[in-house]
């Protein structure tokens, strides 16, 4: 029997008994080799074909059996490799040795030289040359693998810094690169210093607290008052994800005591209520899904996360018409007036130019006001957005789905029974605790009527702002959680990949609606403050 090993660390590269063997010169078809080695599980065919072909040849189905001909003539020299049914496809990675896999399960008791090994191996950038950019949800995939490897890479640097048994000459090296790999990161740039001062380097050690001071200012990122600059104990702490500062650190509660409640008049006359909050530069969120400013500002899922925005900026929320403060009777709720609502709010603030947070289906709206306003747009942030609604790009069976739980919702909303509004709530935090989702769900029905609720998901279910992407001449941040349910990370991935020169960032979270408490809500604060930060940084000159 042959030896078969993988590596994907670097360029995809294919060893059969040591012996390197040519790859297929499709792309495509190595992008698509790629996916199925690094897969968890059998992939449906229909999946691929979306992810490879979505805007391809007339007969996708044709291209997956040619691409997957190539691939089974390469690996499957001893035994099927390639298993494939008339809906699914899979490899099998038995008796196969494949390098990211191998990085990804090392054990607790491994030794210096393992880790070291590994690190040296992921130094590498995940499958080099493989990307597609014209094929945004397979880009999106592989950010995302990227982004979860880089994030390996610095857990095995804390791992080898922290606990391992190195002299300090050994470890310095190592300091350095974790502090090249997580600049902001207070842990790392500590155990750098601690490292310096035992080599008598104390001038050094000075050096770096100034270089990374001087970083966090630039970036808009507090100092943290937990990790002062001094020796740290000689074991590191359990790993943890400290490269942003945690949400809530230092947020004064009386903020909740300076809230302004507003009412701005629509044209077509309903009234809408909105808050204002902290003080320096505007930053206005956009309304989503549910509602209600009196309830948000206090939640125990997102609050912690609205104070934090409202640290270092006046935040400008609002309650969207027929639900929270704003009038509850309304004769029309469709996207026009959704866009109109925001454009009535921003005016009556008196506030002229600023940057605009979309949040779920709050994007499109945000797209569509950047689309329309581009002079008052300075920033565009989008968090698990999407350009079509389920109605617009959804197969049949989504359809059948989503218009089931419309009429569940329908039926259940105003129930004393959750378990109707609980199929609305699982599906936007299934990595919520039971206290959190019991709060969530007496908050839609506190936000919101059933008739409401139905009116708001008809209107998403409908959006369309794929025209408008290409035209959108702000400066885009997208972000999308890696395992969301509720909107898949290539629907995030597409929307960046549509709008001109967006950044995307993918967060480590399957919650469509952040949870304040987990790292995921700190670091998307983070990626905000330095998203700003840069721009204004590039304005100035």
């Amino acid at each position: 029997m042959s030896y078969l090993a993988i590596t994907t660390l670097g360029i995809l590269s294919v060893f059969q008994s040591t012996n390197a063997v040519p790859l297929p010169p499709s792309r495509k078809t190595r992008a698509l080799l790629a996916y199925l080695v690094l897969a968890t599980r059998p992939q449906r065919r229909e999946h691929l074909i979306d992810l490879f072909w979505g805007d391809g040849p007339d007969d996708p189905r044709g291209a997956l059996r040619w691409s997957l001909s190539k691939i089974r003539a390469l690996i499957d020299t001893d035994r099927p490799r390639v298993i494939a049914d008339r809906e699914t496809v899979a490899f099998d990675a038995g008796e196969v040795t494949i390098d990211l896999h191998a990085a990804r399960q090392i054990g607790p008791d491994a030794s210096v030289e393992e880790i070291v090994a590994c690190l040296t191996a992921l130094r590498q950038p995940l499958l080099a040359g493989i990307d597609l950019p014209d094929n945004a949800a397979f880009q999106a995939w592989l950010v995302a693998e990227r982004e979860a490897t880089a994030r390996l890479r610095r857990t095995l640097l804390q791992r080898l810094v922290g606990e391992m048994p190195l002299s300090h000459e050994d470890r310095l090296p190592w300091c350095r690169e974790w502090c090249d790999a997580d600049p902001f990161n207070h842990e790392a740039v500590a155990r750098l210093q601690r490292t310096l001062r035992e080599l008598g380097r104390l001038a050094d050690a000075k050096r770096v607290e100034r270089d990374f001071s001087a970083g966090l200012r630039e970036a808009g990122l507090p100092r943290s008052p937990a990790m002062p600059f001094e020796p740290a104990p000689s074991r590191a702490p359990a790993p943890a994800d400290v490269s942003a500062p945690a949400l809530g650190a230092g947020t004064d509660r009386m903020t909740l005591h300076r809230q302004k409640i507003s009412f701005a008049t629509t044209d077509d006359g309903v009234r809408i209520a909105f808050a204002s909050v902290g003080d320096g530069p505007p930053l206005v969120k956009v309304a989503n899904w549910l509602n209600h400013l009196e309830l948000d500002w206090d939640a125990p899922v997102w609050a912690p996360l609205f104070h934090d925005l409202a640290q270092d900026h006046r935040f400008l929320r609002y309650d969207g018409r027929g639900n929270g403060m704003s009038d509850r009777e309304v004769a029309l709720i469709d996207f026009d007036t959704l866009v109109h609502d925001l454009e009535t709010v921003v005016d009556a603030a008196g506030i002229d130019r600023f940057p605009l947070l979309g949040i779920s289906q709050g994007c499109s709206v945000a797209i569509e006001y950047a689309a329309r306003h581009p002079e008052r747009v300075s920033h565009l942030i989008l968090w698990g957005g999407f350009a079509a609604g389920w109605r617009v790009i959804g197969t049949p069976d989504v359809h059948k789905e989503r218009e089931a739980i419309l009429t569940l919702v329908r039926q259940g909303w105003g129930r004393s029974d959750p378990a109707y509004r609980k199929l609305v709530t699982w599906q936007f935090m299934p990595g919520a605790s039971a206290e959190e989702l019991d709060w969530f769900d007496a908050f839609q029905r506190e936000a919101v009527s059933a008739e409401n609720a139905v009116r708001f998901a008809n209107v998403f279910a409908d959006i369309d702002v794929r025209h408008r992407l290409a035209g959108v001449t702000t400066p885009t941040l997208v972000m999308h959680g890696r395992g969301d349910r509720q909107i898949p990370l290539a629907v995030g991935g597409a929307l960046a990949a549509a709008i001109p020169g967006a950044e995307f960032v993918t967060l480590d979270t399957e919650n469509h609606v952040l949870l304040g408490r987990e790292p995921a809500a700190a670091a998307f604060v983070a990626h905000i403050r330095q998203f700003l930060a840069e721009e204004r940084r590039s304005i100035g000159g």
